[in-house]
């Protein structure tokens, strides 16, 4: 089973009236402002899939940072899932910031179906991940619905980019070891979180970690995906292309390339995603 665990969809009131949309929130206006910035709908993802040979995708939300934002687009997400049941599968987005209004965002998307919680955009949205009183609420109310947490991760160093912040690998890992008994995806390698691994006492507390491989050709040269799985081993590895941002079909063919054992590939490109999300 090939899985492309981190996409994105957006309703198309969001295409046609993008400056509005990123006058009302930091991180829309952060990602998509640009008319060069690409924004897709359900249906043109599935395309997408069927020419790439992909049987799922995970739709990720993004950082929105009002309760009316979040739930406007989890609902489309919600419905996308059901008009393609198996193949889209949802998560859910909130602002960890509001509090109670975040945990009932929570769990009203999990009874619908979410499968996950994220993308977590801790600096346009106003926080501090590593606060473990802001990030309290909502964790515990991720792991009573057994739901992972995603969360976007930048580089310490290297070039500037869209999006690009404050998450890097000592952020993350102080979140990470904050909550050890929750199930985290770090986005984008986790910012390089993995190569820290080397160290005993990081790679003891990556182990309920996962990081996906979203917006790789952007970020890394092709091959990290042969020492990542090295490092931290190829089940903590989510294959993800951050489509529409970039064509899957490009990140499949650097996955697919990897030197690492067919069964190693087998977990990256899918299997670890469909034992994480439940997928048959």
């Amino acid at each position: 089973m090939r899985v492309d665990a981190h996409v994105h969809v957006f309703p198309e009131a969001m295409t046609l009236r993008r400056a509005a949309y990123a006058r009302r929130d930091g991180t829309f206006r952060d990602l998509y402002a640009s008319p060069k910035a690409k924004l897709a709908a359900a249906e043109a993802l599935i395309e997408s899939m069927d020419r790439s040979g992909l049987d799922a995708a995970v739709l990720v939300n993004i950082g929105w940072a009002t309760q009316r934002l979040c739930a406007e687009t989890n609902d489309y997400i919600l419905a996308c899932a059901r008009k393609y049941p198996g193949r889209l599968i949802p998560m859910c987005t909130v602002n960890p910031r509001l509090g109670r209004q975040a945990v009932r965002e929570i769990e009203r998307c999990a009874a619908l179906g979410a499968r996950g919680v994220g993308e977590l955009h801790p600096d346009p949205q106003g926080y501090d991940l590593a606060d473990a009183t802001i990030m309290a609420p909502v964790m515990a109310a991720a792991a009573r619905h057994g739901l992972p947490v995603l969360v976007h991760a930048s580089e310490p160093v290297g070039h500037a980019y869209a999006g690009k912040g404050t998450v890097t690998p000592q952020k993350l890992l102080a979140f990470i070891t904050a909550f050890p008994q929750a199930t985290i995806i770090c986005a984008h390698w986790g910012g390089g979180l993995p190569f820290y691994a080397l160290m005993p006492e990081v790679r003891q507390a990556l182990a309920r970690v996962y990081f996906d491989t979203a917006a790789s050709p952007f970020l890394y040269d092709e091959e990290i995906f042969s020492s990542v799985p090295k490092i931290v081993g190829a089940e903590r590895v989510l294959f993800g292309t951050d489509f529409p941002l970039i064509n899957q079909q490009r990140v499949l063919a650097q996955a697919a390339a990897s030197k690492v054992s067919p069964r190693a590939k087998a977990l990256m490109l899918g299997d670890n995603a469909a034992q994480l999300f439940g997928l048959r």
